[in-house]
């Protein structure tokens, strides 16, 4: 198990201390960050004829669509179009191949229960392995003329040179340095922004800032002052009553339980610089001949997941009817993925989420951010171990999840274990333009520089975990709410405000609230985005302006060019 950890570290963050150097390359577009977003960015600059580099700090390329997001998070299919429905399209023809049926048959995949997002006879297909994103992801930048490079980091502290408010040229913690007309920030962390000066957020806004109703702490579910329920599913994934906080059951002064904050969570709709949890996306399998048994970590800390066990004891008649919804044994949302395998995510009360334990990441160096990576990955592999054998978890539990394990044939590097965290949010720019809860629910006047649309919910995970006025443990945080699907994204929201750089853009860290980011952090919606910046970018380019300065129909005309969506059509 040491093993694993070291290997999936040791792909997170670049393999060795690269060696020192002093080449200075030029390109047309310098996009930083090869998530989805990134990718998408890169052959949409190709097809507009301009010189692009695309670079990854970590040796994983493709972010959380390779990363083990399979189950597409979509909202409205129809609100997906370009190179972001295009990468869809060519997952359904990657399994129309018969050999890429290799542990399932595909009709037996198509009629598993649980099963929803993928329909045989689509054009598209939405749900997927890390391995068939990974080859569709080589195959469509094969295509096109894009230099990529992986393993190399920015400088956070001197790595953005700028003139004139423009940046130049940015630098890597190598020496090795990128110059070009245009810059575009693709990361989860928004660090080539951050490093830029560019103003940016990190947290939950008060609700009383943008005249929101989900953002801030969401402790409760009713609002007293609304007189209503502003979040009628804020009491899911946590735990059932009657669970003890403290080491010894009742004894206060016996000290909290692991990740459990002093002190309450705060005052219902007030500001903090809390984060919804992240976790790591699971690939699981029940075939025999393809799984890898759960290991118990070398560091395991049964104190870690007393409050997981005592969940499970507190509960009152048969543990199938604990919690009204979702698995009625496991915590886990174990969707069905090709090839026996699946998407395994976060539920319930004690789950996947390493709650409470991500607050310092968007601003943390990056030993600071691979130690906590590292820590998330340790805390789920026991939590995995647990469930499978632990004595304390029911028979009936263990006896299920023992039956599933990490897959041998994805990454198998790291023993099944995918190399890139779930960075649910971290910074969020503030530009000209601020997407806020009332966007989602279609209580804005219309935008006229749209450029992308967003369909998915307002999704927080939980944030923290407390004591609640009765002494028991309480998870702090969520939030699943409608919105008025779909909605626009505007322009302006993925460049600088005026006055800030002139040639980034930001298609992943957008110009949103805490709560309107819940809704458009969506894979399909960053390919969206990034699509749309690199179109701006090389307009901007070939007109010599700043982003700011684009004529927005000049734009609109070659996103409609390239199908994009940019509104919606009612069916």
């Amino acid at each position: 198990m040491k093993k694993t950890i070291l290997a999936v570290t040791f792909i997170l963050y670049a393999l060795l201390t690269p060696p020192v150097f002093s080449q200075t390359h030029t390109y047309d577009l310098v996009i930083y960050g090869g998530t989805s977003a990134g990718v998408a960015a890169a052959i949409q600059s190709s097809r507009m004829g301009k010189s692009v580099v695309l670079i990854e700090p970590s040796a994983h390329v493709g972010g959380l669509t390779t990363g083990g997001l399979g189950a597409t998070d979509i909202g409205n299919k129809s609100a997906i179009g370009g190179i972001s429905k295009e990468f869809y399209v060519n997952i359904k023809k990657y399994y129309d191949k018969p050999e890429n049926w290799k542990w399932q048959k595909k009709e037996e995949y198509f009629n598993r229960p649980g099963q929803s997002r993928s329909v045989e006879g689509e054009e598209a297909m939405w749900t997927f392995e890390p391995t068939a994103a990974k080859q569709v992801y080589e195959e469509m930048l094969a295509k096109e003329k894009i230099t990529l490079v992986t393993g190399q980091r920015l400088d956070r502290k001197n790595g953005v040179k700028s003139q004139n408010n423009r940046i130049t040229t940015i630098v890597m913690e190598s020496g090795e340095s990128y110059s070009g007309k245009m810059f575009m920030d693709a990361t989860y962390e928004g660090d080539l922004l951050a490093t830029a000066g560019i103003t940016y957020t990190v947290g939950r806004e008060a609700n009383s800032e943008y005249g929101e109703t989900l953002n801030g702490v969401q402790a409760n579910h009713y609002n007293v002052t609304l007189k209503r329920e502003v979040s009628r599913n804020a009491v899911h994934h946590n735990f059932i009553p009657g669970v003890d906080p403290y080491v010894v059951k009742g004894d206060p002064s016996s000290g909290l339980l692991p990740f459990i904050i002093e002190g309450g969570p705060g005052i219902d709709g007030s500001a903090d610089k809390k984060l919804q949890a992240y976790c790591f996306r699971m690939t699981l399998t029940d075939h025999p001949d393809n799984r890898i048994p759960f290991e118990k970590p070398e560091n395991y800390n049964e104190l870690e997941y007393e409050l997981l066990l005592r969940n499970y004891e507190a509960a009152k008649g048969p543990i199938e009817e604990m919690y009204p919804y979702g698995d009625p044994l496991v915590p886990w949302i174990n969707t069905p993925m090709p090839n026996r395998k699946t998407d395994t995510n976060n539920q319930k009360g004690f789950s996947t989420d390493f709650i409470g334990q991500n607050f310092d990441y968007p601003e943390a160096s990056y030993e600071e951010r691979e130690a906590i990576a590292r820590r998330h990955l340790e805390y789920q592999q026991g939590l995995m171990w647990t469930l499978a054998y632990h004595p304390r978890i029911p028979k009936e539990v263990r006896d299920v999840v023992s039956q599933w394990g990490m897959t041998k044939d994805e990454y198998t590097e790291s023993d099944g274990w995918t190399p890139q965290l779930y960075v649910r949010e971290a910074r969020r720019m503030l530009s000209d333009y601020v997407v806020t809860q009332r966007d989602c629910e279609g209580l804005e006047e219309p935008v006229e520089d749209v450029v992308g649309l967003a369909a998915y919910g307002m999704d927080s995970h939980m944030v923290q975990r407390y004591v609640d006025h009765n002494g028991y443990v309480q998870n702090e945080g969520n939030v699943e709410a409608r919105v008025k699907a779909p909605y626009p994204i505007p322009y302006r929201a993925i460049i600088p405000r005026k006055g800030e750089k002139e040639n980034l853009l930001v298609p992943v860290c957008v110009s949103s609230t805490h709560i309107a980011f819940g809704s458009i952090r969506m894979e399909p919606v960053f390919m969206v985005l990034g699509q749309s910046a690199a179109t701006a970018a090389s307009l901007a380019i070939d007109k010599n302006v700043a982003v700011q300065d684009l004529p927005y129909a000049d734009l609109k005309a070659v996103l409609q060019k390239d199908r994009q969506i940019l509104e919606h059509q009612q069916q």
